[in-house]
């Protein structure tokens, strides 16, 4: 393998929860909620899927059918998809949508995963060159620089800046070039069978991990290692 493609929420990085997310927006917006109020908005946003990066909507209403399925494919869909969820949630200011949204793309919304600056690292050692491949309506640059992963990545192919989405070969197919990297040489490492696994239309070897919580999951991309030369770890 000369190259290795990962995905980004639920491979790389775990987004916060819904409560969390919450939680910090309400205090970033000087706005109040009592304490069973806001559990309730909580347990109604995870519900209705309005956390980029969390659980998905457990019924997506028909007329947000459409958006839903535009989500990842320009940066103005994303944002209308998602607060186009959390508004069927009552909130004290209608702001807060908006603000919600807001949130999700800054770097305190995002926890790497144990793991993953060390098996970045590692590959960087080792001279394998990497790309994060993401169904994202935003940059998420910015999260990578300020936990310090970027210098890691040799490429960010995110679907928004290409308007395809995974599982779409074609994203996959500009990640390997812009890394220079052929297909059958590529491993990709996602979270998505759905998603990440249209890799292996293209001809790239394909690796999942669970789609967990950054503390339950501490040492899964270490196998990522295991699948490819030279598989000593480095000391710790």
């Amino acid at each position: 393998m000369t190259a290795v493609l990962f995905d980004f929420s639920g491979t790389l990085c775990r987004v916060e929860s819904t409560e969390s997310w919450l939680r910090a927006t309400l205090k970033a917006t000087g706005t109040t909620m009592e304490e069973a109020q806001l559990l309730e908005a909580a347990a109604a946003l995870e519900k209705a899927g309005a956390l980029p990066g969390g659980a998905e909507p457990s019924a997506l209403p028909e007329r947000l059918a459409g958006a839903w399925a535009r989500r990842d494919l320009d940066a103005a869909s994303h944002r209308a998809a998602f607060t186009s969820l959390s508004r069927q949630v009552p909130l004290p200011e209608e702001t807060l949508h908006d603000a919600l949204y807001d949130r999700h793309m800054t770097p305190a919304a995002w926890t790497p995963y144990p793991d993953a600056a060390r098996v970045l690292g590692e590959l960087r050692r080792r001279g394998i060159a990497v790309g994060v491949v993401s169904n994202i309506g935003w940059d998420l640059r910015p999260v990578f620089r300020a936990h310090g992963l970027d210098a890691y990545v040799d490429a960010y192919v995110l679907s928004y800046e290409h308007g395809v989405r995974k599982p779409d070969p074609r994203l996959f197919a500009v990640a390997c070039a812009e890394l220079g990297a052929e297909p059958e040489r590529t491993l990709m490492v996602g979270d998505s069978r759905a998603a990440d696994g249209g890799a292996a239309a293209l001809g790239c070897r394909v690796h999942f991990v669970e789609h967990l919580p950054a503390h339950e999951r501490p040492e899964a991309l270490l196998a990522v290692l295991d699948l490819l030369p030279d598989a000593e770890l480095p000391s710790v």
